[in-house]
């Protein structure tokens, strides 16, 4: 189904208009102090589509802690690095429990159930942290973002970041556990403080859907015209995201929305529809699995509009 970009814009400015308007926005992740400063009120949305068309609504402009959605930056970049020898190191399944939840490395002798709850992604940072100090290697994780949207201006947020670190002791025990089976190679400490970094980079909704547009076609950026990855490891990328994007919450994201996406606690959701666009959504009040209450509603609207899901108009 195409649309025209004024189509595309409409639907844009009316879904941000609508989520602005609700009073039922969630409850934004105080557990990170300095989340919890967040205006639940804030909501933004942005859509890339194929032709390079964007359309914007609400707090489009906003920085905003990306969160868990960076963990798919990563992963793009460690198989990049190390191939599918990362599987050894990471499964690929949906885990059906808490995105810190220690319960399943206990059972599975400390491989964690995919890279994008926590304890995967701290393994996928260790991979990135191989041979570099964390200083190179967190250097490394933003400048493909800032390449990615073609926006030096991403930074990391480092008081989010010292918030992290002062908090995340369910992440340490995390981190220990898959030290004592061999999983993690580098100091403790060291993937700790990168990964708790690279979560506390903040990024717009217009820099997010920009960056996520690769994944949208077949691993080539279009703003650019250069392969950021194969089209067979996009597509894994995607599955991956569709399967286990937002937690234990992944299968009610996929019925409603039809998309591969990943959610974040700082309230955003990166989604893609394959060949048609990538899109940013931003509402910092979460549900009960800890992904955005009104970004998977609107995305919902999305999708059903501009008939997008992957499985069917």
């Amino acid at each position: 189904m195409s649309h025209t970009a004024a189509e595309l814009e409409q639907a844009v400015r009316e879904i941000a208009e609508e989520m602005r308007a609700r009073t039922d926005r969630g409850t934004v992740a105080d557990y990170i102090p300095e989340l919890a400063q967040v205006d639940a009120r804030q909501f933004g949305l942005v859509v890339i589509d194929a032709e390079g068309r964007v359309a914007a609504g609400g707090d489009a402009d906003t920085p905003f802690s990306i969160q868990s959605i960076s963990k798919v930056f990563t992963l793009t970049l460690a198989l990049g690095m190390v191939g599918d020898r990362l599987w050894r190191r990471v499964g690929r399944e949906p885990s059906g429990s808490p995105f810190n939840s220690i319960v399943q490395l206990e059972r599975e002798r400390g491989i964690p159930r995919n890279p994008f709850i926590n304890a995967g992604a701290i393994a996928v940072t260790d991979v990135i942290l191989s041979g570099h100090q964390p200083r190179e290697a967190l250097g490394e994780i933003l400048r493909f973002l800032q390449f990615l949207a073609q926006d030096p201006s991403i930074v990391i947020d480092e008081a989010v970041a010292a918030s992290e670190q002062r908090t995340g002791f369910r992440n340490a025990a995390l981190a220990n556990y898959m030290k004592s089976f061999g999983v993690l190679d580098n100091p403790v400490v060291y993937t700790l403080g990168v990964y708790f970094h690279h979560c506390a980079i903040a990024m717009s909704c217009r820099q997010l859907a920009a960056a996520g547009r690769f994944l949208a076609h077949s691993g080539v950026n279009p703003a650019t015209g250069l392969s950021v990855i194969s089209a067979e490891r996009a597509r894994r990328i995607n599955a991956i995201m569709l399967t286990c994007g937002h937690y234990d919450g992944s299968g009610d994201f996929a019925y409603r929305v039809g998309l591969p996406g990943k959610s974040g606690v700082g309230g955003g959701i990166l989604a893609v529809a394959p060949g048609k666009a990538s899109i940013a959504v931003w509402s910092p009040g979460l549900d009960a699995a800890g992904n955005s209450h009104l970004g998977r509603i609107a995305l919902e609207a999305l999708t059903r509009r501009m008939g997008w899901s992957i499985f069917g108009v």
